[in-house]
């Protein structure tokens, strides 16, 4: 079993374990505060069993789809290609830092300079929505003027002489 594969292994463990014993006894108790300390504690134990069957399933079930699909072999061939070819870049000395610097300050400039011009696009559109919208709210006020003036000139025509706003709406 290569370093890499041993790693896997070792960092899936580690991971498993730290997310199914992330909860102590005293934030378990915590959880069920209606029960008497013995039942806490007969729960914290059908807890920690239930948490050591889960790891153990885990872990075989890991194991087997590593087996699988031939991650060791896979790795291990990865791991070998590699010391063969020189081409892991942490024991390199040929990796110059300034370039990597470099090369990551300009992507990051490409990137801020493509969100500016986003946000510019953004702000842009805004602003015409908001021109529109002006648009619209002085249009609904000269339809408001219009039908003020319509009804004023209903009222003027209507033959007795006074604006009975039923009467129009029921001509």
């Amino acid at each position: 079993m290569g370093t890499r594969h041993s790693g896997l292994k070792k960092s899936f463990k580690l991971a498993v374990r730290s997310l199914l014993t992330a909860c102590s006894n005293h934030e378990f108790c915590k959880s069920f505060p209606r029960f008497t300390s013995a039942e806490q504690q007969d729960l914290h134990l059908l807890f920690i069993q239930v948490i050591t069957s889960l790891h153990e399933n885990i872990e075989d079930e890991f194991e087997s789809l590593c087996l699988e699909t031939q991650v060791g072999a896979t790795l291990d061939s990865v791991e070998q290609l590699v010391e063969e070819q020189g081409l892991d870049p942490l024991f390199l000395n040929k990796t110059n830092v300034m370039d990597v610097a470099q090369n990551l300050s300009t992507a990051k400039n490409n990137e801020i300079q493509f969100l500016t011009g986003m946000l510019g696009m953004a702000e842009e559109q805004n602003s015409l929505i908001r021109a529109r919208v002006e648009s619209l709210k002085q249009g609904m006020q000269d339809v408001s003027g219009i039908a003020d003036a319509v009804q004023k000139l209903r009222c003027r025509s209507v033959s007795y002489g006074t604006c009975d706003s039923n009467a129009i709406h029921d001509a």
